[in-house]
This record gives structure tokens, sequence and C-alpha cells, in this order.
């Protein structure tokens, strides 16, 4: 799958340079989510925990490139968490098309335009500080570099992980107990957050249980952490 993606990759990018496209055009490559944990690679999302449909690091950090040579400039690295609920403005305000009136009041748009981001004055006056995730029962929020993570299911009772991901990004020590201010703080944003969040379009055919730290050719054993997600 790999050579695939970076053979097909490759012709996209020299069929742009052969069409004299390729100075202004964007080209964007990432990821919908980190590794599985059923391809059975403990390793995959090292030095993060967790895999595809778990919200922990190891399913939720990806990287994204963005090639534009007529607008960003080569080697900008950007450390500031985002989105793919950014990239439609990030594209739309590319091109030109800003939200009109109409538009703003029949449709919220969550995502923001990254482009100030790849300028270092833009990146110092980068305000947003919050992300959220939801899957169902599991809701995350990242708020700076804390992150809360609440997974709820009537037979396992409540199960918060809070984390500070400048100390702690690989998530190894929770802190929900020892700083119950910090996690009051972030349950609130999620509130709110759900407060002015849209049910749910398509019902979720299956709750599983997906283990953290184990992929799915390990056993389960008594004490292992665990998440419960709708899929």
């Amino acid at each position: 799958m790999i050579r695939a993606l970076d053979r097909s990759v490759g012709r996209i990018l020299d069929t742009l340079e052969e069409q004299d496209l390729a100075e202004n055009t964007i080209v964007a490559f990432t990821s919908d989510n980190g590794g599985p944990g059923y391809i059975g690679l403990d390793d995959i999302n090292s030095p993060y925990r967790g895999w595809k449909i778990t919200m922990f690091e190891g399913g939720i950090r990806v990287p994204l490139f963005v090639k534009w040579p007529a607008k960003i400039a080569p080697g900008t690295l950007v450390e500031n968490p985002v989105a793919h609920i950014d990239m439609m403005p990030t594209l739309a305000a590319a091109a030109g098309i800003l939200p009109t009136a109409e538009s703003v009041s029949s449709r919220r748009i969550d995502g923001v335009n990254l482009l100030p981001l790849t300028t270092e004055q833009g990146a110092a006056n980068w305000q947003r500080e919050t992300l959220f995730w939801q899957s169902g029962n599991y809701q995350v929020v990242r708020h700076g570099d804390w992150k809360l993570q609440i997974n709820q299911r009537p037979t396992d009772g409540l199960k918060q992980w809070l984390y500070n991901l400048a100390e702690d990004p690989t998530e190894q020590t929770n802190l929900a107990e020892s700083h119950p201010q910090k996690l009051e703080q972030l349950k609130v944003l999620l509130v709110e957050h759900q407060a002015s969040s849209v049910e749910t379009l398509y019902p979720p055919t299956t709750n599983m249980p997906v283990m953290i730290d184990k992929t799915l050719a390990e056993k389960f054993i008594a004490g292992d952490e665990y998440i419960y997600t709708p899929n």
C-alpha cells in the first residue's frame, strides 16, 4: 500500500510539472487516523499509545503535508495542532472564496483557514486553543496542551483520561484524579460543545471494545485499559 501510494502521488506531481501547474497548485497529503491495531504490529504508532478508532495520540496524531510553492516556503514547519475540519475553509480561502452572510447564517463551519500558520507572524498570532473529537459516548477535547478523554458505557461506568501533552506526549500518566480543577474545566468545554452539536446523521452499527496498549493479535487480560466506541 505504501509503495502504491508513493507511485500514485509521484505520478500526480510529475503530471503537474509536465502541465506547468505545480507552482500554483496545492497538494495536501495526510491520513484520517493512525495505524490500526487489527494488523497486529505493536509499534506501528510508536511512541504514541492507541490505534485507529481510539482517540489516544496513536489514533489521531497524523502528519499533514501541504505543498504550494507559489505561497508556502519549502521547509516551513508548523507545530500548532490542527484538524481535518480545517481543510475545506483553507482550500476555499486559497481559492479566494470568502463566506457570505447567507452561508454563515445557514451553516456553521467548524474549521478555520490554516494559511496564516504558514507565516511566522500568522503562527505567532494564532488564536484557536481548543479542538474536539467525538464518536457517540466517546468524547475528547484538547485545550492548549491539556487533553481529556471521556468514555462512558452503562455496563462499564465512566472512564476519564487527562493528560498534559507538553509534559507527557505519549499519555502515560493519567492526571484525572490529581488535577480535579483542570478536569472540571475541560468537562465544561465538552458540555458547551455538546450543546451546540447536531444529532448523529448515521447511527453506528456496532459498539465495540478496543484495547489501548495491545493489538488484536494479543489477548485481553483483566486490568488492560480499553475504550468502547461506536462504529
